[in-house]
């Protein structure tokens, strides 16, 4: 069914990818002397339904692309957290090792691959609102959905470059040309527009179980107060931060995958426990995957990929005893996958190279491991319940920081209850940590663990500990890239320390 679902979807997009970049091409116009019959053009999309749901559709295609969610997203999340090491073999891709070991510049691949993903994802989500907004043959209730689940994706999109960048651009509409030179707000601005768009989207969207079947991957209003929670996290607001969970909590459309492992394989996909993430599909004639799991799979045999994003082996040490999510979360070379065969790490690796089993694709996709059909897990119900746990303790609820904090530690025991037991202090900084670490392992190589740090305040203690040279008051977010100040006529500003 997601196969079908998602080679119609790829139809559209092509389609609609073509409408969208005729904003960008109007100067063509002065060379044509009439519009060519039955084609679209930029005056003649967003006159129907059909037409609002393409571009819809063409800002979910942007959640696959290489710079969203694939090479520098790994690298600006894993690699530069404590959680991974670059990976692959020396030499490959130097950039991602400077990421590694913080000694990157404003020419760094990685943040500029970052900006670039995710502002053309906010370019297709206001191109989709504005075309949207215009189209008159259209059901209301129709029309409203699909404007919010582009105002969420665009709430997505600055949510992770806010993190990312500090201070931002605002662009919330399609500019004019003379419009193209942007300063830089204030991050506080950044989280209110955030917020207004998520809440616009909790508002708006139906919930998970009132989709077709046909419609399973778009997003919900779980996943809107998913992230508004996430988001009033990061911004210490633990009040919020909690309600927002609560919802999602109570709403009694999630609930924990049983099996750990199988939440990343086929059969977790859009399983009880997905929030939101990303639909891939491996269509036979491409365009329909991801690179995701090729740049993390493993480099050596079995063939799965370029072997980047390793887990460290202070990953692999932070695991309490017993606890069946570090196998479920890295390979290590020499061992023996469930179809017989045995990893051997590629010629130029080290003798203990790891692999993200999260990312691991049993079987070669068709048309090669760059055509990935597996989902990316964005946002996981875990995740809903370790941000209402860590809010409540905040907040000097001690009985529901617990209780939600010991439901993930019971999913993991997989039923051994010999290992993981609940935890029992009430001691509010005992009680920070332990939920600290179990977002640790829970969500490792899930590229939740380098923003984690920043906000707990943490990254520059747990990297002098690694011998890592974090720099407090600069690597807490990247540079702005240096090509982008360079085209701003001024306008962009460098982030301390990059200059």
């Amino acid at each position: 069914m997601k196969n079908l679902i998602n080679k119609r979807y790829h139809r559209i997009f092509q389609v609609v990818s073509l409408a969208a970049v005729l904003t960008l091409s109007t100067s063509c116009e002065d060379f044509l002397d009439k519009t060519p019959k039955g084609q679209l053009t930029q005056d003649s999309f967003f006159q129907t339904a059909e037409h609002a749901e393409q571009a819809t559709n063409a800002t979910y295609s942007i959640l696959r692309s290489f710079n969203v969610h694939v090479f520098s997203y790994i690298g600006v999340t894993d690699i530069a957290s404590d959680d991974a090491e670059k990976g692959s073999v020396p030499g490959d891709a130097a950039f991602l090792q400077d990421i590694n070991d913080f000694t990157f510049d404003a020419n760094n691949t990685a943040p500029n691959g970052i900006w670039n993903g995710y502002f053309q994802g906010i370019f297709r989500a206001n191109q989709a609102i504005a075309g949207i907004e215009n189209v008159t043959d259209i059901d209301p209730v129709l029309k409203n959905r699909l404007i919010a689940e582009n105002r969420f994706m665009r709430g997505y999109f600055y949510f992770f470059l806010v993190r990312a960048f500090g201070d931002l651009p605002l662009v919330d509409r399609n500019l004019n040309p003379n419009e193209y030179f942007q300063e830089r707000v204030p991050k506080e601005t950044i989280y209110d527009f955030i917020e207004a768009d998520l809440e616009f989207a909790a508002e708006n969207l139906p919930a998970k179980s009132q989709y077709a079947a046909s419609d399973l991957g778009r997003v919900t209003s779980g996943a809107a107060n998913g992230l508004l929670a996430k988001v009033h996290l990061f911004q210490n607001d633990f009040q919020n931060a909690f309600d927002y969970a609560e919802l999602v909590i109570n709403s009694g459309e999630y609930a924990l995958y049983p099996d750990y492992l199988e939440i990343f394989r086929q059969a977790g996909e859009h399983s009880s426990e997905s929030v939101f993430e990303v639909s891939t599909a491996a269509l036979e004639q491409g365009g329909g995957g991801s690179q995701y799991n090729e740049v993390q799979g493993i480099r050596g045999n079995p063939n799965r990929g370029w072997g980047f994003n390793s887990p460290s082996n202070d990953l692999a040490n932070a695991y309490e005893p017993g606890d069946p999510r570090r196998e479920a979360t890295i390979i290590f070379n020499g061992e023996t996958l469930p179809d017989g065969s045995v990893v051997v790490a590629g010629q130029g690796m080290p003798a203990d190279a790891k692999f993200s089993k999260k990312a691991y694709l049993p079987v070669q996709p068709v048309g090669g491991n760059g055509n990935s059909g597996a989902n990316i897990r964005i946002l996981r119900y875990a995740d809903v319940l370790l941000i209402a746990a860590e809010a409540a303790n905040e907040l000097n609820n001690s009985t529901d920081a617990l209780r939600y904090l010991n439901l993930v530690r019971e999913r993991a025991r997989q039923g051994d209850d010999t290992i993981l037991p609940d935890v029992t202090t009430t001691d509010q900084t005992e009680l920070r940590e332990a939920i600290w670490h179990e977002r640790r392992v829970e969500l490792a190589m899930e590229q939740h663990r380098f923003f984690d740090i920043v906000r707990q305040g943490r990254a520059p203690e747990i990297f002098a500990n690694l011998g890592i040279n974090f720099q407090e008051g600069k690597n807490e977010v990247y540079p702005i890239p240096q090509n982008e100040i360079d085209l701003s006529n001024g306008r962009l500003t460098q982030n301390p320390g990059y200059n």
